[in-house]
């Protein structure tokens, strides 16, 4: 299992903002796949709402999320 980070933007008629989120999956596909899902449900927003501006696969040191990063690093 790989981390990737995803960076995209939220553009709905009343909210527009950017987000970056990072996920445990095995290719860039699912990374997105996984992102459209929990955007989608916990924002309430539609796939065609949201814009993927980028997939790149993180290392380990540079996780910014502490539970991801526990889970990987094992510490």
């Amino acid at each position: 299992m790989k981390v990737f980070r995803v960076t995209g933007e939220i553009n709905k008629p009343k909210l527009k903002t950017s987000f970056a989120k990072e996920v445990i999956v095995d290719k860039p596909a699912h990374a997105v796949e996984k992102v459209y899902a929990e955007i989608g449900s916990k924002h309430r927003v539609k796939r065609f709402h949201i814009k993927i501006l980028n997939v790149e696969e993180v290392s380990p040191e540079e996780i910014e999320n502490p539970i991801l990063k526990k889970i990987v690093t094992g510490e």
